[in-house]
This record gives C-alpha cells, sequence and structure tokens, in this order.
C-alpha cells in the first residue's frame, strides 16, 4: 500500500511544478497579443468619408474649385469681337445685391459670381444685338444691354440679379432718361393728306405752260 502511493504522490509533484511553465508558454507575450489583434478603423473617419456633403459645404467647395478654363469650350473670331464689348468690373444691381465679371484665364471667357454662384460664361450670338454670355453647363445667363445687365439662372427657373449696372451702363441710363427713344411699341403718326388744288389753282397755267405758249418775239 505504501509503495503505490510514492509513484502517485511523485507524479502528482511532478505536475504542479510543469504546471506554471506550460501556462507560461500557453498564454501569449502582451506585445504579441497587441500585434495579432488587427487594429480597427476610427469610426467616425469611415463614416465622415462616406458621407456626403451638405448643400453649404457642397457650394463651399465649389466656390474654392477653379473654373477658369474649359477646354470643351470654342471660342471664334466671332465669340471674341463680341467678348471686346462685355463690361468688367464689381457691378451693383437691385435689392443690394452685385455681380463680378472678370475675363478667364483664355481670352472670350468670363467668370461671372455673385452670391454663392460662380459660373464660367462665353459669348453666344444674339439677333436682338444684345451682348450674351451662357453657361450652358451651370445653366446660367448673362445679358448686357446698353443701360442695365441681368443674371438669370436657367436651371432654377429664375433671375439671380437685375437692373446691374457698370459706370458705362449708368451713364447710358442718364441719356435715356434726357432724350428718351421711342418705344417700337407706339404707333407711328399718320402721314398728312395730300391738299387738292383749288379750282383757281386749277384753271391757272403753270409756268412752264405759260412760258410755252407766250409768242416769240422776232428780231
Amino acid at each position: 500500500m505504501h509503495h503505490r502511493l510514492v509513484p502517485a504522490a511523485l507524479t502528482a509533484l511532478l505536475l504542479a511544478l510543469a504546471a506554471p511553465a506550460m501556462a507560461q508558454s500557453a498564454s501569449p507575450a502582451p506585445g504579441q497579443a497587441a500585434a495579432a489583434k488587427p487594429v480597427a478603423k476610427p469610426a467616425a473617419k469611415s463614416a465622415k468619408n462616406g458621407k456626403k456633403l451638405a448643400p453649404s459645404a457642397q457650394k463651399a467647395v465649389e466656390e474654392v474649385t477653379p473654373i477658369d478654363d474649359d477646354p470643351s469650350i470654342q471660342i471664334s473670331d466671332a465669340d471674341l469681337e463680341i467678348a471686346r464689348q462685355v463690361y468688367v468690373g464689381e457691378m451693383p444691381c437691385e435689392l443690394g445685391a452685385s455681380v463680378r465679371v472678370r475675363g478667364a484665364r483664355r481670352a472670350g471667357l468670363f467668370v461671372v459670381t455673385t452670391r454663392g454662384h460662380r459660373f464660367l460664361m462665353h459669348p453666344v450670338h444674339s439677333r436682338t444685338g444684345a451682348i450674351r454670355l451662357e453657361d450652358p453647363k451651370r445653366g446660367a445667363m448673362w445679358l448686357q444691354l446698353g443701360n442695365k445687365s441681368m443674371l438669370m439662372s436657367q436651371k432654377l427657373g429664375q433671375r439671380l440679379a437685375d437692373e446691374c449696372q457698370s459706370p458705362e451702363q449708368v451713364t447710358m441710363a442718364d441719356e435715356l432718361r434726357r432724350n428718351p427713344r421711342p418705344s417700337i411699341l407706339e404707333p407711328l403718326a399718320p402721314a398728312s393728306a395730300p391738299v387738292a388744288p383749288t379750282p383757281a389753282a386749277a384753271s391757272a397755267p403753270t409756268p412752264a405752260a405759260a412760258a410755252a405758249s407766250a409768242p416769240t418775239q422776232n428780231n
């Protein structure tokens, strides 16, 4: 009985001595555990990348994005002639608005800005003789008349600015107030009817007929 207990006790003692070493080898080191665990990306960053920008943020990005040129726009000599007549600079408009027109990087193109809107416009032939600039990509038109200009958004279906005037247009508007031109809608004055000759005037011979009927004098 005593001899049987000795091997069992020896075996239990050996297992007790080997248990700490086995536990140490089985558990990974702190550095290894950190290296093995994948690093998760911040949720805020991934959400930010996948989130669509708000309209105000999109407008801010658009304002700082250069639009000084568009290779798809072709400028002809006729377009350049129209471009020479475009008024540039900051122009006050009605209701406290203003429009700024400046030449773009390429001749014949113009950057037109107002209240957060920016357009890259080029000349378009007009049958009425008005100076017309268009941005077909963003759906806008700048119409320059002799005494005022207006900016229209064809995409929104409304005017973005009206009654805009450069110094030259202010001068023209003053001239029109002093000397208004007749409207094409006003009727023309009726032509005066020819005066019928009186009976005495009708019977009297004309000077040419009297000279022809007068007798000639012989020398």
